[in-house]
């Protein structure tokens, strides 16, 4: 992970997820990532052009762990209302800490987790 993208990843625990978090199960204890550096296309596709990934400036998350030890996953949690209402807010406030965000409602490939990257657009943030 480059320089940009691990400052991000900082800006948005300290300053989104935790305070999103708060002392939910003890607060938050845990970011599961699943995705980091990876030498890839845009969604493994052929053909496609390098991912943000492959450049070291993307993050894949796949959900969090609190403090108690409950795991709240993007999969499993975006089909639960309590859970899904904390995970929306955990996705929004990364919009502006990195420059895409996409979650479940982007595309089929982003079902299970969440992908933030530092790339920048010329409208601002993507967050979809």
């Amino acid at each position: 992970m480059d320089c940009d993208t691990a400052k991000a990843l900082d800006r948005w625990v300290e300053k989104g997820a935790k305070p999103t978090v708060g002392r939910l199960g003890g607060g938050l204890g845990q970011i599961n990532v699943i995705a980091g550096y990876s030498c890839r296309t845009r969604n493994n596709q052929a053909g496609a052009k390098i991912s943000e990934h492959g450049k070291g400036r993307a993050i894949d998350i796949s959900g969090i762990t609190l403090a108690n030890g409950k795991t709240i996953s993007v999969l499993d949690g975006w089909k639960k209302r309590s859970d899904r209402k904390l995970l929306e807010r955990l996705h929004k406030t990364a919009c502006g800490p990195f420059g895409t965000v996409l979650g479940p409602k982007s595309d089929r490939y982003h079902k299970d987790h969440f992908h933030f990257d530092t790339a920048r657009h010329r409208g601002g943030a993507y967050c979809k």
